[in-house]
């Protein structure tokens, strides 16, 4: 997301809340068309059931990145990223779409 503002690209896809707190400037971005979602309590507890997961097989991720992914799941939503940490999601939730970025 903040390469594509850079670049003055068109931002269609929706967002998170985390996403909009690590990046505030995304709030006055004229090209951005998407959506801002706040987790609902079931995602959040949806995200404690992936850490659940995760941590079996020894992989845990950070909380931001478990929102972001619950958030995705529970709306059918393919998540655009560039950070591989998000690979890890599939080997417990098969369902999780992803697109993989790569930096240019």
């Amino acid at each position: 997301m903040i390469s594509r503002v850079k670049k003055g690209l068109e931002i269609w896809e929706n967002i998170t809340v985390v996403s909009l707190i690590e990046y505030p400037p995304i709030l006055d971005y004229e090209n951005f068309h998407g959506e801002i979602y706040f987790p609902t309590r079931a995602e959040q507890l949806r995200a404690v059931h992936l850490q659940k997961r995760l941590r079996v097989i020894g992989k845990p991720l950070g909380a931001s990145d478990l929102l972001i992914a619950a958030v995705c799941l529970n709306r059918n939503e393919e998540l655009v990223t560039m950070d591989e940490d998000f690979l890890v999601i599939r080997e417990v939730e098969p369902s999780f779409k992803m697109i993989l970025e790569k930096f240019v």
